[in-house]
């Protein structure tokens, strides 16, 4: 249950810092538009801080992790930070007003969605994971 905490206070930071430079990097840009930007800090708070916060209390009442748990929530932490990461590329870009090439376009949304797809094949493995932890009882 301790390594749900840590995490937990590790995207609680991740989440401050990038909401700090959500503003701070918009604000000396003197960017005013729409950025993917703004979107870093809700998925770290939430995908991170509040997603290992509800871990927590889950393990606490099912006890559902096992030696499979660390892969899948390696997965998770790749999926999040992967997602995440090309987040702030594809706000930086936009602030700046880069223009990207099509490939260069096509690669951040790829491995943006190459992130998501982690995220999501992860979040199923750890429901069938608690899923098969829930005794089974007769009525």
């Amino acid at each position: 249950m301790k390594r749900f905490m840590n995490a937990a206070l590790l995207y609680v930071v991740l989440a401050m810092a990038g909401g700090v430079f959500y503003r701070e990097f918009t604000k000396f840009n003197g960017f005013t538009g729409q950025t993917t930007l703004g979107v870093v800090h809700t998925h770290y708070f939430v995908l991170g801080t509040v997603f290992f916060l509800l871990l927590l209390v889950l393990e606490k009442n099912f006890c559902f992790t096992s030696k499979k748990t660390g892969w899948i929530l390696a997965i998770y932490h790749v999926g999040l930070n992967l997602t995440a990461t090309m987040f702030v590329i594809r706000g930086i870009t936009q602030v700046l007003g880069l223009t990207l090439s099509s490939g260069g376009n096509g690669a951040i949304s790829g491995m943006a969605g190459v992130g998501h797809i982690l995220l999501s094949i992860s979040l199923v493995l750890l429901l069938l994971q608690m899923k098969r932890s829930i005794p089974k009882t007769e009525h």
